[in-house]
């Protein structure tokens, strides 16, 4: 064996490496995903702190503001017509002109949209600002997923799908908890406020991001033809199944949103500081359920698992309207089917969402959007509804359900129908 002389450093042959060198490499690696993933789950999570942290303020906002229930309800409703409208438009921009930029936008207007919030004056100038926040926020949401896809395929873009929607989940599990509290300590105008500082607090962070999309990789056709490209999509059986599925679904857990803070404060007589545990449960049952979706994703397929969420959703939606229409169980009654409702979230989103984006690879963001946008489209009529027929009771949150889960498993009978044939972008535009 050669020994070096003291205090002189042996010469490392060209091309080896260390194992702290390699191991040091590969720490920084994992360290970096994490961050990475971590980013991404918080921009995906703003679709639901930006409602659930002010659920538990609803009725306190509508005596404030002098607005009736139903008003207050369609302060989700305006927060979800935004929120589509805006993917459709961060789509085909992020496919132009990359991920990084569009996010970093969206983040000003959600910040300003938020701002609004929490200086409006009634309930309509509460709902327009909403529509601008959601604007802003749906950037984030759409990109993030679309980045997943750029850096992920097949099983493993459901695997990591269900692993951001698990940790996501944390924001809606801490939303209503947190926000009953600000209510308590500031009132209602402080969550607006907070959601302020959480934006500010994620746009410091975006520079931090990779961009997920190289310039060799990017859409060049105008953004207008882009848009119109949308049609082309829409022709699609298949895309239409994932759609439907996930559209239907969110139709419901919107209905679910909307109608929980009345249903359970109001008609339940829940203490305000206390919906937020309720509303807790639901959010355990989706981290549960997409953490067993993630783990069999590769091995019974993301289609079935869909399939068997769907199945799920329908008959517990069944067994809401049942409770709300004839009281039957009280408050639990209502409680338990709305937890398995909830729950089925872990197998048709993320399945939906990742079917969809493996069905049009070249066009990530573009589908990332349209599907978004139709879920969340749903969700502008499902929460409208529970608001225009409020009665003061479950019952119109619970007819929506049942009908949403319903839509859902039948949309899933489209998701093996053949894809037609459609005009691709640009080869450029291809990877």
């Amino acid at each position: 064996m050669t020994h070096a002389a003291p205090g002189h450093v042996a010469e490392r042959p060209e091309g080896v490496e260390t194992a702290g060198t390699i191991h040091a490499a590969r720490q920084e690696t994992i360290d970096h995903r994490w961050w990475v993933l971590g980013i991404l789950s918080l921009l995906m999570g703003f679709a639901s702190i930006s409602t659930d942290l002010y659920l538990p303020a609803m009725p306190a906002m509508g005596q404030a503001l002098g607005a009736s229930p139903g008003l207050v309800e369609w302060t989700v409703s305006g927060y979800l017509i935004g929120f589509s409208f805006g993917q459709l438009f961060w789509g085909p921009v992020s496919d132009r002109h990359g991920r990084r930029l569009p996010v970093a936008l969206g983040l000003v207007l959600f910040i300003l949209g938020s701002a609004g919030c929490a200086v409006a004056g009634n309930g309509a100038a509460l709902i327009g600002w909403r529509i601008l926040q959601a604007a802003g926020a749906s950037a984030g949401v759409v990109l993030s997923r679309a980045m997943v896809r750029d850096l992920y395929a097949g099983h493993r873009a459901v695997q990591m799908l269900s692993t951001l929607i698990t940790v996501m989940a944390i924001a809606p599990l801490l939303g209503p908890i947190v926000g009953g509290q600000i209510l308590l300590l500031g009132g209602w105008r402080a969550i607006f406020w907070t959601l302020v500082g959480v934006g500010m607090l994620t746009l410091a962070a975006v520079p931090s991001l990779p961009e997920t999309l190289a310039p060799a990789y990017r859409n060049h056709e105008p953004l207008t033809r882009a848009l119109l490209r949308y049609g082309e999509l829409l022709k699609q059986p298949r895309l239409l199944g994932y759609a439907g599925a996930g559209g239907f679904f969110y139709g419901g857990m919107f209905a679910y949103v909307a109608g929980t803070p009345f249903a359970y404060i109001t008609y339940h007589h829940v203490p305000a500081r206390l919906y937020g545990l309720l509303f807790a449960l639901g959010i355990v049952g989706i981290m549960a359920t997409n953490t067993v979706n993630s783990r069999l994703a590769a091995r019974v397929g993301g289609d079935r698992l869909l399939v068997l969420g769907a199945i799920q959703a329908a008959l517990s939606g069944l067994l809401v309207a049942g409770a709300a229409w004839t009281g039957q169980g009280g408050l639990w009654g209502l409680v338990v089917p709305l937890f398995l409702f909830a729950s089925a979230t872990g197998f048709i989103v993320a399945n939906s969402i990742a079917g969809a984006l493996n069905s049009f690879p070249e066009r990530a963001g573009a589908v990332s959007a349209l599907v978004g946008a139709m879920q969340y489209g749903s969700g502008i009529l499902g929460s409208g509804l529970v608001g225009a027929f409020a009665d003061g009771t479950p019952w119109p949150m619970g007819w929506v359900i049942a009908l949403s889960g319903v839509g859902s498993l039948l949309c899933t009978r489209l998701v093996h129908a053949r894809p037609r044939k459609t005009t691709p972008p640009p080869r450029h535009a291809l990877r």
